[in-house]
């Protein structure tokens, strides 16, 4: 059924302007509700699907999970443990963001079972942050990796983004190099997106020179790939890198098609039954509270995924990892070699120089990752 827990808690301080996910000032409201509301939602759960393995891996996102008190995050965790029940290695990571923490906090969720922080960073320039909306400062930054380190975390993760209005390279190259000094498990590097309907979508439209354009952009990019492997990080995903032994176990059961629940408002869920079944939760806080209190699973849009369907997404989600795609896997699950279905198609991305191909193995090249959506296009 699912090996994953995700558990969406949708607040935050406040909503940054280029953010698009399901989230939402906490002003005026009560965080002991919300968690009721998430814990009743996994009771529903656990009845729909009884037989379900022990958990992999569970993942509190946002939003700001570190709005949570350490009762309240142990509480959840302790709900998981007792319904689905928890692997002896068990991997458990909250998301944090670094102007919410402190060393009880962090402490008290260590104590609670968080073993992986994943910390909201973005930038250490206090000028790319006040243009991205943060509530902290760089200096907060480094305080709250200090902080963890002291209450027990030996798996820190963090988020940087380039592409910022006005970055330049040097300013990359200044976040990368102190996220390498303070000794950064884990390092998520991501290009900024424009999403429609945020507010950086009105105030930096297509013509915008407030921004680095796309080759300053893959040239960040590149860069963080250079400096990060040099300094023994693997590049392990497209947009992830790690010590080793530091890998996200839980994100890279998305990218091996593991089947996940998601848990509150705007969750997603995949479930192994069949070529796979998706579904999201009702985006609208209000709505998912109502079908919770009234004892129903707040599920939209569930998919039923076919066989070509299940394929392709096998093909461009396994493509995202450095190591890519097993040929004789994907024919052992799907009946079909993917290099006699696909071959010229990865005929003509070998020539351009974004795939390699082996008898055994479908990989992206360091060009192929900066380019990966025009590679996948070609596996729809």
């Amino acid at each position: 059924m699912f090996s994953r827990l995700y558990i969406h808690i949708p607040w935050c301080k406040a909503k940054c302007g280029y953010c698009a996910f399901s989230s939402r000032p906490l002003a005026g409201h009560d965080l002991d509700q919300t968690c009721n509301l998430l814990l009743q939602e996994m009771k529903l759960a656990a009845a729909a699907w009884p037989d379900n393995q022990p958990l992999q891996s569970v993942y509190l996102g946002g939003g700001t999970p570190s709005l949570l008190s350490t009762e309240q995050v142990a509480h959840l965790l302790a709900c998981s443990r007792s319904l689905f029940g928890h692997a002896d290695d068990v991997e458990i990571t909250l998301e944090a963001n670094p102007g919410t923490v402190n060393l009880d906090s962090l402490s008290g969720y260590r104590q609670a079972g968080v073993a992986r922080l994943s910390l909201g960073v973005q930038s250490f320039d206090d000028r790319m942050l006040a243009a991205l909306g943060r509530i902290h400062t760089a200096e907060e930054s480094r305080t709250a990796l200090t902080l963890a380190r002291q209450a027990g975390f030996d798996s820190i993760g963090i988020d940087l983004i380039c592409g910022l209005p006005e970055q330049t390279m040097t300013h990359w190259q200044n976040s990368l190099q102190q996220a390498i000094s303070l000794q950064s498990d884990h390092l998520s590097v991501y290009g900024l997106t424009i999403e429609e309907g945020t507010p950086f979508a009105t105030r930096y439209p297509d013509s915008s020179t407030e921004l680095p354009d796309d080759d300053q952009t893959a040239a960040m990019l590149e860069e963080a790939d250079s400096r990060l492997t040099a300094a023994g990080y693997e590049h392990y995903e497209i947009a992830n890198f790690a010590m080793p032994g530091k890998r996200s176990r839980h994100n890279c059961g998305y990218w091996q098609r593991d089947g996940y629940l998601g848990i509150g408002p705007g969750a997603h869920s995949f479930l192994r039954q069949g070529w796979g079944i998706r579904w999201g939760n009702q985006g609208d806080y209000k709505t998912w509270a109502d079908a919770i209190r009234n004892n129903r699973l707040a599920a939209t849009d569930q998919q039923e995924l076919t066989r070509k369907e299940a394929l392709s997404e096998a093909i461009f989600l396994r493509l995202r990892m450095v190591d890519g795609i097993s040929l004789n896997n994907c024919a052992e699950q799907f009946d079909e070699r993917l290099d006699q279905r696909y071959a010229e198609e990865i005929r003509q991305l070998q020539q351009a120089g974004l795939i390699t191909c082996t008898p055994d193995r479908l990989a992206l090249t360091k060009q192929g990752m900066l380019l990966s959506n025009q590679v996948f296009v070609r596996f729809i």
